[in-house]
């Protein structure tokens, strides 16, 4: 049997139901597409601002002699590439799916998010080595210039920061961007800190100190997101969704006797996917199959579900597609 039917959320998107029939009972499928929008131009508002700030700054800081403002400047280029990492990304992820790639190149996003987490750890490395070194061979950098620069820096991270607030609880590069924004904002904040005991105190060593905790807070706050995204690049469930919880959800539905293969994965960075076989055995018709499909959709954000039926609890498709020995 095949049956198709629209149904509207509160998120104004369009859901699609489909059943298959299968050798031992029937199956639902139910799909929709993420809120990834192409034509969003804060991907590239965000790159043009924090590159021409990176460019400022770079300069800034040899001219000052600062590694707190190449530090940051560091910081910052990596968040340019993540940006821009990420918007190549969500284009990606609304290209069709065709060929060998049946589900398109919503994986795209999760791979720039965990590239992006690799950056920021390499960017932060290189950053606490060169501070340790100006530890040996302190200079006197310029304090009036690290403020000046840096307040600019704080102006332009806030700005970028609340571009990227809607959104930002459905998409994890979204939420990236705007963590990142943030984080160079406190990072900016710090650095003006450290420009002024400079002006007042004299001490040279205060700027490579100044950096070397600019490099702690960009890994503290990398950490989440790295650990997250490598999480989702190995299929894991998405965040704030419990695979025991979805297993009860479907064991309540009305008939179900069982539930078992249950695999939970993303597509994207928005969007997941799930297979499972319930056992029912007086079966499953096109009503009940939209009917769990529309539950995981709103109780779970699992908009991509393949559900298959079975009439008789003892089948078990792992030993059917078991290799031979």
């Amino acid at each position: 049997m095949h049956d198709h039917s629209d149904h509207d959320h509160p998120e104004d998107r369009d859901d699609h139901s489909h059943a298959h029939g299968h050798s031992h009972g029937h199956g639902g499928h139910h799909h929709h597409h993420g809120p990834a929008d192409t034509s969003d131009p804060r991907w590239l508002i965000g790159i043009g601002l924090n590159l021409t700030f990176v460019v400022i700054e770079a300069v800034a800081g040899f001219i000052a002699h600062s590694t707190a403002l190449l530090a940051d400047a560091g910081h910052n280029l990596s968040d340019v590439l993540g940006l821009a990492m990420a918007g190549i990304a969500v284009w990606l992820a609304k290209r069709p799916a065709k060929g060998r790639r049946t589900y398109g190149w919503g994986k795209a996003t999760v791979l720039a998010a965990l590239a992006n987490a690799v950056a920021l750890v390499f960017a932060s490395g290189l950053i606490a080595e060169e501070a340790i070194r100006r530890f040996g061979a302190p200079t006197s950098p310029q304090s009036l210039v690290i403020m000046g620069v840096a307040a600019a820096g704080l102006a332009i991270n806030l700005g970028t920061a609340l571009l990227f607030m809607r959104g930002r609880d459905a998409d994890m590069n979204v939420r990236a961007a705007f963590m990142h924004m943030m984080g160079d904002a406190v990072v900016s904040l710090g650095v003006i800190v450290a420009g002024a005991a400079i002006f007042f105190t004299h001490l040279a060593w205060i700027d490579p100190l100044a950096s070397l905790i600019v490099v702690a807070v960009v890994l503290f706050g990398t950490w989440d997101l790295l650990k997250e995204a490598l999480s989702l690049a190995m299929d894991a469930a998405p965040r704030g969704i419990d695979p025991e919880a979805v297993l009860a959800c479907l064991a309540q539905r009305p008939g179900v006797t069982e539930v078992h293969d249950l695999h939970v994965w993303p597509l994207s960075t928005t969007e997941v996917a799930l297979t499972a076989h319930l056992v029912r055995p007086g079966g499953a018709d096109d009503a009940f199959l939209r009917s769990v499909c529309d539950t995981l959709n709103r109780e779970f954000g699992i908009a991509h579900a393949t559900l298959q039926v079975e009439t008789d609890g003892m089948i078990d498709c792992r030993h059917l597609h078991a290799p031979a020995a």
